[in-house]
């Protein structure tokens, strides 16, 4: 969350533990993240945005209300507020979006697309008539846009991501081991072993489950070549999608991504080789930005900092470009 003349004031996963017994919300942001895989059965650790969208409309609203109080929004001071939401969901869902935070307590709320802001997060000329092309890797989408004067020019959004990652190394786990891990562990399997392309340095790790036959704890051994071609399917996805947004991409504007390059944000942008890989199957140097995980809410931030001059660049809900 990114405050007008403050910065950056809040950092947390969008996870929130509920007692489903009484409904009461027990932790929520990292210490929701630290209960996912470890509650008795009536305490639920969840997450109520999934592939950029709203799975569950009221925990969301709690969520978004505890996100407001933690910053010092109450029932007399309603703030406006900006929210990031992909390219990729549809205008039920943006109204989804817009009606919970104004439930949860803001006075207005506003929608930007996530590629839109990153490129402002990233401090790319995006004013000008030059090609700036940001691939935006999330928990749930990919989204690539190529944006000139201030607009997107081309787009391609998938609801593919991070997640989708995890999952892979979950399945190739349980498929080729027999061994069952959680959420978390995969999580920790992507960040240590996972890449997108072969890079130096690269060690194997020990990892440990349950065995799905005996129901014991369990340790094996896992590689980075096995990471890589049990989470080759998402990670093609990906860069199939970015593949596709180049093709749309006018001349004029694709001769300027050889010189300007390609900028890549998002946690999934955090892949170790992602930019690698995008770079050769794009034949365009593809970088990844300084600081990929906050470009988004920075460049919302830089929105809010000018909330007048820019509210051009919010959504209007319509669609645009083209979704899968």
């Amino acid at each position: 969350m990114y405050a007008r003349g403050e910065g950056i004031v809040l950092n947390e996963p969008s996870v929130i533990a509920l007692n489903s017994r009484s409904g009461e919300v027990l932790a929520m942001g990292h210490d929701a993240w630290q209960m996912i895989g470890r509650t008795p059965s009536y305490i639920v650790a969840v997450r109520p945005l999934r592939k950029g969208a709203i799975t569950d409309f009221e925990v969301t609203q709690r969520m978004i209300r505890l996100l407001l109080q933690r910053v010092g929004v109450s029932r007399i001071n309603r703030p406006r507020v900006v929210i990031c939401v992909p390219s990729a969901i549809t205008a039920v869902e943006r109204r989804a979006v817009t009606e919970a935070a104004k439930r949860a307590g803001a006075a207005d709320a506003r929608l930007i697309e996530q590629p839109l802001a990153a490129a402002i997060g990233a401090d790319m000329p995006i004013n000008e008539p030059i090609g700036n092309m940001v691939i935006d890797i999330g928990g749930g989408t990919t989204e690539t846009a190529l944006i000139s004067l201030g607009g997107v020019v081309a787009l391609e959004a998938v609801r593919v991501g991070s997640f989708d990652v995890d999952n892979a190394i979950q399945g190739y786990v349980r498929r080729e081991y027999g061994i069952a891990v959680g959420e978390r562990t995969a999580e920790e399997i992507k960040i240590v072993l996972g890449s997108a392309a072969p890079t130096d340095d690269e060690v194997s790790a020990e990892i440990r489950g349950r065995e799905l036959m005996s129901g014991l704890p369990k340790t094996v051994v896992l590689t980075p070549e096995e990471v890589r071609s049990a989470i080759e399917e998402p990670v093609t996805a990906m860069v199939d999608s970015v593949l596709s947004c180049l093709a749309q991409a006018p001349p004029e504007l694709a001769q300027d991504l050889i010189v300007q390059g390609i900028h890549l944000v998002g946690g999934g942008g955090l892949l170790r080789g992602m930019d690698l890989r995008l770079t050769k199957e794009a034949e365009v140097l593809v970088r990844r930005v300084r600081a990929p995980l906050e470009a988004v809410v920075l460049g919302a931030g830089k929105v809010i900092e000018h909330y007048e001059s820019l509210h051009a660049m919010f959504s209007d809900g319509s669609a645009g470009g083209r979704r899968r």
